[in-house]
């Protein structure tokens, strides 16, 4: 790893964020290069990862990271994890008197996390076809760079969409002992004791909560030599939203200056949600967005739900994804791919652009919260270039919403950010042969920041825009979910010819993804809406329960005020707004 970055901690509030961080990891974990004969990649992975030894000194990396999460949300995984444990010997315990053990049968692993298991020993997995260049054999004790690379080689085809119960079902990296911290007043599972109303998010953060968070945050904070901030995925539905504005209050007490980058997720359904915990997901999502975009650098929803009120339209839909909305499994995978793209600004070795850059290039006029869209995969067809794929997309942007924000229909826009990360082997620009007439504007232009500044700015002419284009793509290797059209080819090209029929579709081994972060009044009428939807309610009549552990009814009043006003930031210069927008004045 290189000898200067600026680190980043990244913080997972909630277990909807750290299914989305789960994924998030394990593609991160699947672009680090053990080979010293590989090409250099363009993302700077000791941004994300620290590098430590084992007690048997071997080298490690793992995931610069603090995740937070209710009791019964681990299952299998040891929540000081393994990596430094030299093994605790139950039988010196020194007490003298009768005793009686009661023994709790452990969890069953799936079939990803037993072959886990098989590589950590030093096994190598039996099948043939895992390994596609070697032959399958046994060795003694393997390193964890090992174990990860073999890993990486694996091509079968986990099915995993009826064993995963929690997101450590399909973690694939070893955690630091200092990056887990279960919250044992609340349970995961059950109908009581459930973590629901903001308030008592809010009253979470202190005492040992709060002890336990100020160490690990120490620890990681005083290791980092160019600590350039956070980024923080909490959950904005439940009471996580309470925690993570109390969380991020304190980032910015503790460390200003330092960027906050904060992604507030949301996963399509709950499991037994009724008409009353509905209502508490939209008042979670209306404080939890106001609070948080107050004490960060910037404020992201990230959804796939048709909205975040209680009567939500269809989930976002994908052309060449066939992921099913229910399973946090597969709609955590689609936010984790976009998210690679989205963090790529700040971890990249070259032409690196630090967290409070882009935070300033989009939150302007104390306009805070951005909204996110995406394309995933970016139909890009195997073998053609940039102006071509751009050009099938004439009529409207390939992308879709990420943050329950509809597109705008009038290309107003204040600032926005686009990333398109994976092309690698595909043209940026057209190669016609000399003399040869382009068939459009596009095809003229002679690098592809110009081909994708001139495509966005047909949609945005008056918008500035930033742009970041990285080859390097998402590496997709298991236990990703297999959600792909069969359109697709093994690194998510379209093809020129589908597959016959009932011959097995290709697996999926990366993807191109092109993202969009957006600040403009669309945003604006999302927050209207969201203002309006909670302002509409006599809390005190039909949720008294959602204020019976804070925050007090002045609070709560205050807070809908500043999320009006947060709303009305994102008027245009002219003065107008949209209808919404008017009946919130």
């Amino acid at each position: 790893m290189s000898n200067f970055c600026r680190e980043v901690i990244t913080l997972q509030l909630g277990h909807y964020s750290n299914f989305v961080g789960t994924h998030w990891w394990n593609l991160q974990d699947a672009s680090l290069s053990y080979d010293p004969e590989e090409p250099p990649s363009e993302i700077q992975s000791d941004v994300v990862f620290r590098e430590g030894e084992t007690l048997g000194g071997q080298v490690t990396h793992t995931p610069r990271l603090i995740a937070m999460d209710l009791k019964g949300s681990l299952r299998t995984l040891r929540q000081e994890g393994s990596l430094y444990d030299a093994g605790k010997d139950i039988s010196a315990a020194t007490w003298e008197g009768s005793l009686m053990m009661h023994k709790e049968s452990p969890a069953e692993k799936n079939l990803f996390l037993e072959d886990l298991d098989k590589l950590d020993k030093g096994e190598i997995l039996a099948e043939s076809d895992f390994y596609p260049n070697s032959q399958p054999q046994r060795s003694g004790a393997v390193s964890v760079n090992t174990v990860n690379s073999q890993l990486a080689q694996v091509q079968k085809r986990y099915r995993l969409e009826g064993s995963v119960k929690v997101w450590s079902d399909f973690l694939r990296i070893h955690l630091h002992p200092r990056t887990i911290s279960v919250i044992h007043q609340y349970n995961h599972d059950g109908e009581t004791s459930r973590l629901e109303a903001f308030g008592q998010g809010e009253t979470l953060l202190q005492g040992s909560v709060l002890e336990q968070l100020e160490d690990k945050l120490h620890f990681f904070v005083e290791e980092c030599d160019y600590l350039q901030g956070f980024q923080v995925l909490c959950d904005l539905a439940d009471g996580f939203a309470g925690l993570g504005s109390k969380v991020t209050e304190m980032l910015q007490d503790s460390y200003g200056g330092r960027g906050i980058l904060t992604w507030g997720l949301a996963p399509v359904s709950h499991p037994n949600s009724t008409p009353m915990k509905d209502l508490y997901h939209m008042l979670n999502c209306a404080l939890g967005t106001v609070h948080m975009a107050s004490h960060s650098s910037f404020f992201c929803p990230l959804t796939l739900r048709g909205g975040l009120g209680r009567r939500p339209s269809a989930p976002t839909e994908f052309p060449l994804l066939n992921y099913d909305p229910s399973l946090w499994y597969h709609s955590s995978s689609v936010l984790a791919l976009a998210l690679d793209a989205l963090t790529l600004p700040y971890r990249l070795k070259n032409n690196s652009v630090p967290m409070w850059q882009v935070a300033d290039a989009l939150a302007v006029s104390g306009r805070k919260v951005v909204a996110a869209y995406g394309a995933i995969p970016f139909p890009m067809m195997h073998g053609s270039s940039l102006p071509d794929a751009l050009t099938a997309c004439t009529d409207v942007l390939p992308w879709k919403p990420l943050s329950s924000c509809p597109e705008p229909g009038d290309g107003r826009c204040y600032s926005q950010y686009v990333t398109l990360k994976g092309f690698e082997g595909q043209r940026l620009i057209s190669s016609l042969a000399p003399g040869t007439q382009p068939p459009t504007p596009l095809h003229s232009l002679h690098s592809g920041e110009d081909v994708l500044a001139s495509y966005i700015g047909s949609f945005y002419p008056t918008a500035p825009l930033a742009l970041q284009l990285v080859s390097t793509p998402s590496k997709l290797t298991a236990p990703f979910p297999q959600i792909f059209s069969q359109s697709l080819g093994a690194q998510g090209f379209l093809q020129s010819q589908p597959p016959p029929p009932g011959s097995p579709a290709p697996v999926v081994s990366s993807a191109p993804v092109m993202t969009s972060l957006q600040c403009g009044p669309a945003v604006g009428s999302w927050l209207s809406e969201l203002h309006r939807g909670a302002r509409t309610l006599d809390i005190r009549r039909v949720a008294p329960s959602f204020l019976s552990q804070g925050p007090e009814m002045a609070e709560y009043e205050e807070a809908l005020e500043e999320l009006r006003l947060l709303a009305r930031c994102y008027r245009d210069d002219s003065g107008t707004h949209s209808s919404s927008e008017e009946d919130d004045d």
